[in-house]
């Protein structure tokens, strides 16, 4: 008889989920999905290690565990923190943590510039998102920002520091998916800043995937920069098979016509890297900058946006028509039959719909003044008495 497994109830914003010991709070709350998940700007779960430096996660644990069900002292970080049996956590329904999470917006764009009209991520970018759910309409800071050089880290990809919030993805990228890491933090406080050791360029076979793990527009595709907005462009899904092993061969074309403006990895509905047979869907450098023709992959169909996706407008794979509750009450009959227009307003030809013909419409179309059918029977009609 094989052995139960063993699960912790964990209640998330009054919604009670059973999840596998040593999962983390924002893991448990991405079970459950929508407004509960905690925003995450440095936690990538594709990559070990990450998490705990941007505190945009951060949660009001109300009961510890079932054995102890003290509240923490103060908010946690939900990507790591790991639930426990019994565990009450509050997100959007704690004032606290909301008031929080506006101060930690607030502060990672103190130095952040707003430069969102000329910015290569804007419609997909997540601070934007957050900015606009939790930042505040002007800043209390007076001091001179933070600027930094532009630099080219690579013969294919920008940095532009300035606009950097230090969440380290792309030093983890580089760190666990390539052969050798040449770029880090460094200095350290308000002078700390991404770079290469010695100017050198980076040139493994997987560094465009620091592009996608960029929560912001720091990492841009220099192949891509100031040609199109990702709004104007049909993302699909399309594969083919790479030379390199490591390679996954899965992405996603961003098409404006027939013309591939950019080649990344397909993302799951938290903005990371979709899995395929258990490993993350990387892809090598010659897939995402060399291979920018439809003949080169095979086009699976159309990538699924999310609806609240400034980048997923008119891109839907169906037409999906809101709930006529009108006609559902009225057991599918058509309200203007109840209304009875035609022979109210006595205008339209009874025999003639409007709305059905192939043309404009012309003054047969129309009753004539005799036949009005707002004058009284037995009283002369009013047009004809105009005419006399």
């Amino acid at each position: 008889m094989s052995e139960e497994i063993k699960t912790f109830k964990v209640t998330i914003d009054n919604i009670t989920i059973d999840v596998a010991p040593g999962t983390t709070i924002l893991n448990a709350a991405r079970q459950i999905g929508g407004d509960v998940t905690p925003p995450a700007m440095c936690y990538y779960s594709k990559l070990e290690g990450s998490g705990g430096k941007c505190r945009t996660c951060l949660v009001e644990v109300a009961a510890g565990s079932t054995a102890d069900p003290r509240p923490m002292p103060k908010l946690v970080a939900s990507c790591r923190t790991t639930v426990m049996d019994g565990m009450v956590v509050k997100n959007i329904t704690s004032d606290k943590v909301l008031d929080a999470r506006n101060g930690v917006v607030e502060f990672l764009l103190i130095n952040h510039p707003l430069d969102c009209p000329i910015c290569d991520q804007a419609g997909e970018c997540h601070l934007q998102d957050l900015s606009y759910e939790h930042g505040t309409e002007g800043t209390r800071y007076e001091f001179k920002r933070r600027t930094f050089e532009k630099e080219d880290i690579g013969p294919l990809i920008q940095l532009h520091m300035t606009r950097c919030i230090l969440c380290y993805r792309c030093t983890y990228v580089a760190d666990q998916i390539t052969d050798k890491r040449v770029h880090g933090i460094l200095d350290r406080g308000d002078h700390a800043e991404i770079s290469t050791y010695i100017s050198k360029a980076i040139d493994n076979d997987f560094s465009g995937n620091m592009i996608d793990v960029c929560p912001v527009g720091a990492l841009t595709d220099k192949t891509f920069r100031f040609k199109n907005r990702v709004w104007f462009t049909k993302p699909v899904d399309a594969h083919r098979d790479c030379e390199n092993p490591k390679c996954c061969g899965k992405a996603t074309l961003w098409l404006r016509g027939d013309e591939v403006y950019r080649v990344t990895t397909r993302t799951d509905p938290w903005g990371e890297v979709q899995s395929f047979d258990g490993k993350p869907g990387w892809i090598c450098n010659t897939c995402r900058f060399e291979k920018k023709k439809t003949s080169d992959w095979v086009v699976e169909g159309l990538t699924t946006i999310s609806r609240h996706s400034v980048i997923g407008a008119n891109k839907y794979a169906k037409l999906e028509m809101p709930k006529d509750t009108i006609k559902e009450v009225l057991d599918g009959r058509d309200p203007k039959l109840l209304m009875d227009i035609h022979s109210v307003s006595g205008v339209n030809n009874p025999e003639i719909y409007l709305s059905e013909l192939d043309r404009p419409a012309h003054i047969e179309d129309f009753a004539k003044p005799t036949e009005h059918k707002l004058d009284k029977p037995g009283q002369p009609s009013l047009l004809n008495e105009e005419k006399k």
